[in-house]
């Protein structure tokens, strides 16, 4: 495997042409929340979604980001939001091929948007693609699974528990490639220092698409991909409701003699 032509998003940025067209893109959704009620009202949610790799880099993983989030990927601008929506950020190859030139890997993102999402979650959860014959050592090009990593080992936990529930083939990562386990991964930086990351491979992606295509997967979604989505939502929905995460200690970390001090 070849390493990547860019070592961060900023450094990818900064070497586009824009004379010569656009091959990126970066979506992102920050939703809006207002209260000015003086009674306690109920906090937003807590985690963030995250397609490092979307477009044509790692396909598929675009459209799993705006529907674990909260949206239908074909008509994100029209429909009603699902009873939970999700911050999500995601950066998309569109060219017409050779988007793997575009992969930044997780512990090169610098996006500033993607970093100010996940400094202000509590929890985060990445989608990512990758083609079994890839790894090292190599697993059978036709192998279906979804591969559970990142340091989040709460989240962790419950997306695995979610997706053995209905039926789909899920491992804890093992692979080093793919085990999301560095503190520089984007994922991981949260408030908590942790997320979790989710590899699906490239034949079982496949099977979520009936025309597995930039145009034609958004309209094309298949039992498989809602029965994914479905698995996602209940485990973040499990996550966000224990005690560390509704309830989280987020005071200030230094011993009171080491704060400032008014002059």
């Amino acid at each position: 495997m070849t390493g990547p032509r860019f070592a961060t998003n900023s450094a990818l940025y900064a070497a586009t042409d824009l004379t010569e067209g656009i091959d990126w893109a970066r979506r992102f959704r920050l939703h809006e929340r207002f209260d000015d009620s003086p009674a306690r009202t109920a906090e937003g949610p807590r985690t963030v979604i995250l397609a490092p790799h979307g477009g044509g880099i790692e396909r598929g993983t675009s459209e799993l980001c705006l529907a674990v989030a909260g949206y239908h990927p074909a008509n994100l601008p029209i429909t009603p939001p699902a009873r939970v929506t999700y911050d999500y950020w995601m950066f998309e190859g569109i060219r017409d091929g050779g988007n793997a030139d575009l992969h930044v890997t997780s512990t090169g993102c610098d996006d500033l948007v993607a970093v100010l999402l996940c400094a202000g979650a509590l929890g985060a959860l990445s989608l990512h693609g990758f083609k079994p014959e890839n790894l090292d050592p190599p697993r059978s090009p036709d192998e279906q699974v979804v591969f559970v990593g990142g340091c989040d080992d709460l989240l962790r936990d419950l997306l695995q528990e979610a997706l053995d529930d209905v039926d789909l083939p899920v491992k804890a990562a093992e692979q080093g490639e793919i085990d999301g386990d560095s503190v520089c991964n984007i994922v991981n930086r949260t408030m908590r220092g942790r997320g979790a990351q989710l590899e699906l491979s490239e034949p079982l992606r496949d099977t979520m698409f009936t025309s597995n295509t930039r145009p034609g997967r958004k309209h094309t979604t298949t039992e498989v991909f809602w029965r994914f989505v479905a698995a996602c939502r209940d485990a973040l929905d499990q996550f966000e409701a224990k005690p560390e995460i509704a309830s989280p200690d987020v005071g200030c970390p230094l011993d009171p003699a080491d704060r400032c001090r008014d002059s």
